[in-house]
């Protein structure tokens, strides 16, 4: 193969990796700025592993509910306050999201809040995890915690 050829080729390459790269981050920006904000509780975690240097694990009670072991989505109740639970197959109004499967847990967006160095007491009382919903792929993306008061921490 000559040299120009394998260049080229190598380019290409970069060039499709960065398109996919640039594609997904602004699928999430969109999600982000005309998602449906939902809360999800959260469930306790080990408290060895709760804060583990710069970021925090998280786990949410929604995923007790789902029995799968196969990727899906699941229909979302939401309350006045913005919190969802397992909602109705039955109800075609109902906010979906998706989920994966990671090791035989079920995941939803992320298992990890990140935050900067030094800053983990303001997190401490993290009850609910603010997501944004599309609609219309049921793909979510984690904004935010809020406390018992459904504050922003």
């Amino acid at each position: 193969m000559k040299p120009s050829l394998a260049r080229g080729i190598a380019a290409g390459a970069v060039a499709l990796v960065l398109v996919v790269v640039n594609w997904n981050i602004a699928a999430k920006e969109r999600i982000k700025t005309h998602g449906e904000r939902i809360l999800l509780e959260l469930a306790p975690v080990d408290p060895r592993s709760l804060m583990q240097g710069d970021y925090m694990a998280l786990r949410f009670a929604l995923v007790r509910d789902i029995t799968t072991e196969v990727a899906g989505s699941i229909p979302l109740s939401i309350d006045a306050n913005g919190v969802a639970t397992m909602g109705s197959n039955d109800d075609p109004k109902a906010l979906r999201i998706r989920y994966r499967i990671r090791n035989r847990d079920v995941w939803l967006g992320t298992n990890a809040y990140f935050f900067e160095e030094g800053t983990a007491r303001r997190y401490e009382a993290a009850r609910y995890g603010e997501f944004r919903v599309d609609r219309g792929t049921g793909e979510a993306v984690l904004t935010g915690l809020r406390d018992e008061k459904f504050q922003p921490l």
